[in-house]
């Protein structure tokens, strides 16, 4: 374990209310190729987290360190846990979201929409009520580095949801460009969505939108709710206070729910995800390029419904 060094930058004061001014960012590993999904697992006190390049799953410790969690992991990308603590997973090699079960078997969640492969979807997040929401970027279908270079099949990059009760996929916003990480509000009335449409195009999208979310698991609205830069948004997770934590590309910044930015954790790498963990669930735990980083806050990971 090493250290690089306190670099907070403080953008509004109630910044310094979330942080802690002595904590330092930790290198945890640096053996990835670009390391993504982080997702804690409290009950085994391990962090685990995708490398999608080399085509698998690592898991961090603090009394062991590192080890592989699964290899030949289909080139998975994010990752989140159900409301059964199961692991749910974008895999960009078999383009679809699958779920592990308490036995070790896979099952296929998402695979197909309108008798058409999904693109490579990315990013998933499960809501209270079971409901399994992805988005679906081309990126790991535009090369061999993080998946199969294919063509598309969808008429676009969309994002989804699944009624776990059924498996019927539902199309639910079909306006991005490149959609890529997505995170409920706390009390899970709105659905925020990056677009990281600039990753190849300069000109693209690079913010985060927001969507209301009806008793139907409609959405409506969809406005910009906030511009991220330098880089795209990737990967986020909101504290128990509100506040968006997100990536960007050489940094974690924290947004109120104003959208205003009050500060950032500097990282000396390109920030893809992030989120919450360790016994307090007050350790940020950030996937950076080649590495994984961590510091702790002064403010704990949100705790949904």
């Amino acid at each position: 374990m090493s250290m690089v060094g306190n670099d907070i930058e403080y953008f509004d004061h109630r910044f310094r209310d979330l942080t802690v001014p002595i904590a330092k960012v930790e290198t945890l590993y640096d053996g990835c190729r670009w390391a993504e999904g982080p997702v804690w697992f409290a009950e085994h006190d391990c962090l685990v987290w995708s490398d999608i390049p080399n085509n698998r799953l690592l898991r961090w410790t603090a009394d062991t360190g590192v080890s592989v969690f699964r290899a030949s992991a289909n080139f998975t990308n994010g990752n989140t846990r159900d409301r059964e603590g199961r692991l749910v997973s974008c895999e960009h090699g078999g383009r679809r979201v699958s779920r592990t079960e308490p036995d070790g078997t896979i099952t296929a969640i998402a695979t197909h929409f309108g008798k058409k492969r999904l693109n490579s979807p990315n990013d998933v997040v499960v809501k209270s009520d079971g409901t399994i929401w992805f988005t679906d970027p081309s990126y790991g279908i535009m090369s061999d580095y993080e998946g199969y270079k294919s063509d598309m099949e969808q008429d676009g990059c969309h994002v989804y949801r699944v009624d776990p009760r059924t498996g019927a996929i539902a199309r639910v916003a079909d306006d991005f460009v490149k959609p890529n990480g997505l995170a409920f509000s706390p009390d899970e009335k709105w659905l925020y969505v990056a677009d990281s449409g600039a990753s190849h195009d300069p000109a693209g999208p690079h913010h985060i939108r927001r969507f209301k979310v009806g008793k139907d698991n409609s959405l409506t609205g969809g406005k910009v709710f906030a511009e991220v830069s330098p880089g795209v948004p990737d990967g986020f997770r909101f504290d128990a206070d509100g506040n968006l934590w997100t990536s960007c590309r050489d940094g974690v910044i924290c947004l109120a729910s104003s959208g205003d930015a009050l500060g950032k954790i500097r990282i000396p790498t390109m920030v893809s995800n992030l989120t919450f963990g360790g016994p307090r669930r007050n350790r940020l735990f950030i996937t950076a390029t080649d590495r994984l980083f961590s510091v702790f806050v002064a403010t704990t990971g949100a705790q949904r419904p």
